[in-house]
């Protein structure tokens, strides 16, 4: 079980990791591969600090100095694991804690960037595992299921099943193959619910072939 954080207990400053299509969720696990200098060195610095925070944001298309411009709210993750491989990459995980909205960017001398922040307006995310009452199991896995087939998928059905509304939806919405700026309205739902709905939309889409009503 995650280390359990109260607004109070987060920082007003973290560092940031803006990576394309890379979804954290509160109390879910991203499992992520560090190897650029950069970053090694953030992942040193978080070692150092109570509560091991890293920010994973989406960078918005179009570069501005210093590197990409970021999108305004990311989710920041406990690093929970690590592990050294030969080649001096490290494997790490972030446990999801909360989503926070970027106030500023701080200049520093680091190489890596790092943001002011506001962690107001996402309660839930510190709360109790969320449920999800609209959800329609014998509507929802055949739909999956037609998806998972058509974008070459593989999964284990069996705990996706079981499992609960959350890490179900969760799940799905890091794991599939969806765009940048699709991820990140996955990121902002204000709620399981709505974070279902919008998986659906999404994938209701991509089986409909994306872009092909744009075409007629």
């Amino acid at each position: 079980m995650p280390h359990m954080f109260s607004v109070s207990d987060l920082p007003d400053k973290i560092p940031v990791f803006p990576l394309p299509g890379a979804l954290l969720l509160p109390r879910s696990r991203l499992p992520l591969h560090i190897f650029e200098p950069r970053y090694l060195a953030m992942l040193e610095d978080t070692m150092k600090t109570r509560e091991r925070l890293i920010g994973m944001i989406q960078p918005r298309d179009g570069k501005i100095e210093g590197g990409p411009t970021l999108h305004a709210i990311g989710c920041a993750g406990r690093l929970t694991a690590f592990s050294e491989t030969e080649d001096g990459r490290y494997m790490v995980t972030l446990s999801g804690i909360s989503r926070f909205r970027v106030r500023n960017e701080i200049e520093g001398f680091a190489p890596y960037r790092t943001c002011g922040v506001s962690w107001n307006g996402f309660d839930r995310d510190l709360g109790a595992t969320e449920h999800d009452p609209g959800l329609d199991r014998s509507k929802f896995f055949p739909m999956l299921r037609q998806f998972f087939e058509a974008e070459e998928l593989r999964t284990d059905w069996e705990s996706l099943e079981d499992a609960e509304d959350e890490l179900l939806i969760n799940s799905l919405s890091m794991l599939c193959p969806f765009e940048p700026e699709d991820k990140q309205a996955l990121l902002e739902a204000p709620s399981l619910e709505t974070r279902r709905e919008t998986l659906v939309t999404l994938i209701e889409f991509a089986m409909r072939g994306g872009g092909e009503e744009l075409l007629q």
